[in-house]
């Protein structure tokens, strides 16, 4: 009895069989964790000439990060979110609704907190958090589009909620959600590079054009 009181003080069961790690006072941030794949530099496509080339050349790299698993989980295409490097469907089952912040009475803040928490599970190896976990806006739907069709859907105001390039970039190089990509958590593969070289190569994706690959 005395040992079931300890795990009970101790974390939460949840589905799957995990059990999430608590701990006394907040818990700090965690250090992002290292990328397997990197991105390559800005300088490295200066040998590229032609400036719409090396804009396409730009946003194709761009576009290892844009559609890697961490991005794309949140950018469904309909809107429940998907988990997993396989874009399986949440479990347990999610509808976000439009607000992107689940329907109501469930909210996705009941289960994903400020940050990241690790668990004891056999599968599931941590719960994703951030502060204004969320998923994105139906209008940026990325799932199950090609990289110039998510592209020009990036840059056209009437799909991307009405913001300009420059805010794009604010958005991808600075958004403490964006970079939670770069610090997804046990269990996950970090998006490609880092937060900061993802936001240089879009700024020089703008500033040679922001033009697109092939859709």
């Amino acid at each position: 009895m005395r040992l079931a009181t300890v795990m009970l003080a101790a974390g939460l069961t949840l589905a799957g069989g995990a059990v999430i790690a608590m701990t006394q006072g907040a818990a700090g941030p965690a250090p992002a964790a290292a990328s397997a794949e990197s991105l390559k530099t800005v300088a490295s496509f200066q040998s590229i000439k032609d400036p719409a080339a090396r804009s396409v050349a730009l946003f194709t790299e761009a576009g290892k990060v844009i559609q890697s698993p961490r991005c794309l989980n949140c950018h469904p295409a309909t809107r429940a979110p998907t988990q997993g490097d396989d874009l399986h469907p949440h479990n347990p089952p999610m509808v976000a609704g439009q607000s992107g912040h689940g329907p109501p009475g469930m909210p996705c803040l009941s289960c994903h907190g400020p940050a990241n928490v690790r668990t004891f599970g056999q599968q599931v190896k941590s719960i994703p958090g951030d502060p204004h976990w969320a998923l994105a806006p139906a209008e940026m739907a990325w799932q199950g589009k090609s990289l110039g069709a998510i592209c020009a859907q990036l840059k056209d105001p009437a799909r991307n909620g009405g913001k300009t390039l420059a805010q794009i970039h604010e958005h991808m190089a600075r958004d403490h959600l964006v970079g939670w990509g770069w610090n997804p958590g046990e269990g996950r593969k970090p998006a490609p590079g880092t937060q900061g070289q993802f936001g240089e190569i879009i700024k020089a994706w703008i500033d040679t054009g922001a033009k697109c690959p092939k859709a």
